[in-house]
């Protein structure tokens, strides 16, 4: 269940009974208590009267006295809450920010929530804020966003003219889409070529046509369930794995530089370096590495070694 899909799914349930608590919730939702309680926040920050209190009769429940029915929506402002949650700039994005808008001003009161709760001087919203995009990284914001998705509903193939990575022309090729994804603020199209799942970035998607042809979906295939294994074979391709020495103050940096690539680390002594692995799905990627500039030695493979001292000597005689 996506997020936009949970914040319904979590509204639906408060609606229906007096009060839960976050245990109950995440028990019923699937999820942790700690998502329980950000996607509270989310409702909070949003202006949804939704309240939290503590000791025996606490729980989250939505606010005595204020209103918040589903069955208010309309078809068109339920799809896109489902899809977008309560973001308005993605529901911009998709050309459905009318409908985001509308279905927020049925599901927020008129009149402001309480700034309190009982023994407690400030509210959850007063104390956490939430920000999902990346650092250092300007979102994706196609212009032509809203008419791929328009298209995409129209549940056709499409021919897309498309530059892989690193590539300087495009080509095109046919596909059976599924839809669209967001990931770290990131848009790709998720569809089979010949039968086969691929994902295709869409600041690399310079144009399509929709075909007179009904898309053609292996059997109990669905976007949530492909885009999730697509994602998941991405991150575990790691077959190539790289031994180095950090100095121990960059670890932190490591960490946030690579990721799930960061197979392991020695023991940290801030006097001292650490070994490290990491893992990479080619060798080549080991020039990654050289953003650490002196703070790292490549041990081995021999191999990784070399990429970096050939790297390093071309990048000497450049700046000589």
């Amino acid at each position: 269940m996506s997020r936009p899909q949970r914040l319904i799914e979590l509204l639906a349930t408060l609606q229906s009974r007096r009060r839960a608590t976050a245990e109950e919730l995440a028990q019923e939702l699937g999820v942790s208590v700690r998502t329980v309680l950000r996607d509270v926040q989310a409702l909070v920050g949003a202006g949804i009267p939704v309240f939290t209190g503590r000791g025996k009769y606490g729980g989250i429940s939505l606010l005595p006295g204020d209103q918040v029915d589903l069955a208010k929506l309309t078809t068109s402002e339920a799809d896109v809450l489902r899809t977008v949650g309560l973001d308005v700039d993605r529901a911009r994005q998709l050309g459905a920010e009318a409908a985001a808008r509308s279905a927020l001003g049925k599901l927020v009161p008129r009149r402001p929530p309480p700034t309190a709760s009982a023994g407690l001087p400030l509210t959850l919203s007063d104390v956490v804020t939430i920000d999902n995009r990346a650092w250092f990284s300007a979102p994706d914001d196609p212009a032509s966003l809203a008419r791929l998705a328009e298209d995409l509903r129209r549940g056709r193939r499409l021919r897309i003219r498309y530059r892989r990575s690193g590539k300087a022309a495009a080509g095109w090729r046919s596909v059976d889409p599924y839809g669209l994804l967001l990931r770290a603020d990131r848009w790709y199209l998720i569809a089979d070529v010949d039968a086969r799942p691929r994902m295709f970035a869409l600041s690399r998607l310079e144009d399509w046509q929709v075909l007179d042809q009904p898309r053609r979906l292996r059997s109990g295939a669905a976007l949530a369930d492909v885009a999730g294994d697509l994602s998941r074979a991405l991150e575990s391709r790691q077959g190539v794995t790289v031994t180095a020495l950090l100095d121990a103050d960059r670890v932190d940096l490591a960490r946030r530089i690579l990721g799930s690539r960061l197979r392991s680390v020695s023991h940290p002594d801030q006097d001292a370096r650490v070994t490290i692995t990491v893992g990479y799905d080619e060798l080549d990627a080991v020039r990654q590495l050289l953003q650490f500039s002196d703070h790292i030695e490549v041990i081995r493979p021999p191999a990784a070694r070399r990429i970096i001292h050939d790297l390093a000597r071309h990048i000497a005689h450049t700046h000589r």
